[in-house]
C-alpha cells in the first residue's frame, strides 16, 4: 500500500512538473510586441502575479486604511514619508549637476523636519521650495547608461534593466530602511505600502476601463514616463512603429494618461518601500 502510494505521490509530482515546463515555455516563446520587452512572455507572467498579489493582500487593506483614517491625516503620512526621501532625492540632484534643485531640496527636508513637524505640514512648498523626483536610475541615465530592457520584478513592478540595477543603491538610500530597530521598520514600511496603495484606490479600475490590454498600457508608459523623468521633461524623439501589431498605447495627454503616472508613481514607491523590506531584506521630474 505505502509503495502504491509513493508511485501515486511520484506521478503527481511528475504531472505538476511537466505542468509547470510547459507553462514557462508557453511564455517563453511568446513573441515579444516592443523590441524594449525580449521578456514579455515572463513579464507578463509576473504582471499577473503582481495583480492578484495585490487583489488578495495590498489592495484590501488599503481599502480597510482608508476607510478608518480620515484623509488629513492620510495626506499627513504621505508627507511625512515624502519628507524622509528628500535626502535622497538632494543626493540624486547633486549626483546630476543639479546644485540648486539639490540645496532646495535640502531645505525643504530641513524646514518641513523642524517647523512641519517631521513633515506632517509640508511647509517648505509654501515658501518657494518645490519637491522634487530623483532616484539612482534617473542618476545612472544622466551619466549616460541606457535603459536596457523592460522587465517585471516579483512584487516590485515594472523596471528597466537599468532601474533594476539601481535598486540596491535606492534601498541604502531610503531613511525608512535604515531604521535598526526591525518591528519599527517594517512597521513603517507596512504603512507606507498601504498609504501609497491607498492613493491610488479607483485608479486602477479607471485604467483597466480605458486601455485594451492593460500591461501594454503600463509597459509603455512606464518607459516613457522613465525617459521624461531622466531628462526633465525634455526627452529626445522618439518615433514609434505604429504598425505595430497588438498596439494599445493611448496618446500622451488623455485622462488615462494622467491616472497611469499616479499609478507608476505609486508603483515605483511600493517597488522601494516594499514587501522585501518587511521580510528583513535591504531596500525610494523637477
Amino acid at each position: 500500500m505505502r509503495g502504491e502510494m509513493r508511485s501515486c505521490g511520484s506521478r503527481a509530482r511528475t504531472v505538476l512538473l511537466a505542468a509547470f515546463v510547459l507553462v514557462l515555455g508557453s511564455g517563453c516563446a511568446t513573441t515579444a510586441s516592443n523590441p524594449q520587452d525580449p521578456l514579455e512572455g515572463y513579464n507578463r507572467a509576473m504582471f499577473s502575479f503582481n495583480e492578484g498579489v495585490d487583489k488578495v493582500l495590498i489592495k484590501p487593506a488599503a481599502q480597510a486604511y482608508e476607510t478608518v483614517l480620515p484623509s488629513p491625516v492620510r495626506t499627513g503620512v504621505s508627507n511625512v514619508f515624502g519628507n524622509l526621501g528628500d535626502p535622497w532625492v538632494g543626493l540624486n540632484n547633486l549626483l546630476q549637476g543639479k546644485f540648486a534643485d539639490a540645496l532646495s531640496d535640502m531645505m525643504r527636508f530641513l524646514f518641513n523636519s523642524t517647523f512641519g513637524f517631521v513633515g506632517w505640514v509640508d511647509i517648505a512648498s509654501e515658501m518657494g521650495f518645490p519637491k522634487h523626483d530623483e532616484d539612482f536610475g534617473q542618476t545612472l541615465g544622466r551619466w549616460g547608461v541606457g535603459e536596457g530592457a523592460y522587465v517585471v520584478l516579483p512584487i516590485l513592478g515594472p523596471r528597466t534593466l537599468r532601474d533594476a540595477a539601481a535598486l540596491p543603491a535606492d534601498m541604502a538610500g531610503d531613511i525608512v530602511n535604515g531604521v535598526g530597530d526591525i518591528p519599527t521598520r517594517n512597521t513603517l514600511t507596512g504603512l507606507r505600502i498601504v498609504n501609497t496603495r491607498a492613493n491610488l484606490l479607483g485608479i486602477d479600475k479607471t485604467l483597466s476601463e480605458g486601455t485594451l490590454d492593460k500591461y501594454s498600457y503600463v509597459r509603455d508608459f512606464y518607459l516613457e514616463q522613465r525617459r521624461y523623468k531622466v531628462f526633465d521633461g525634455n526627452p529626445p524623439r522618439v518615433y514609434e512603429d505604429f504598425s505595430r501589431a497588438g498596439q494599445d498605447s493611448l496618446r500622451l495627454g488623455s485622462a488615462v494618461d494622467e491616472l497611469a503616472a499616479a499609478s507608476l508613481e505609486g508603483l515605483e514607491l511600493l517597488g522601494v518601500g516594499g514587501l522585501a523590506s518587511i521580510a528583513g531584506a535591504d531596500e525610494s521630474v523637477n
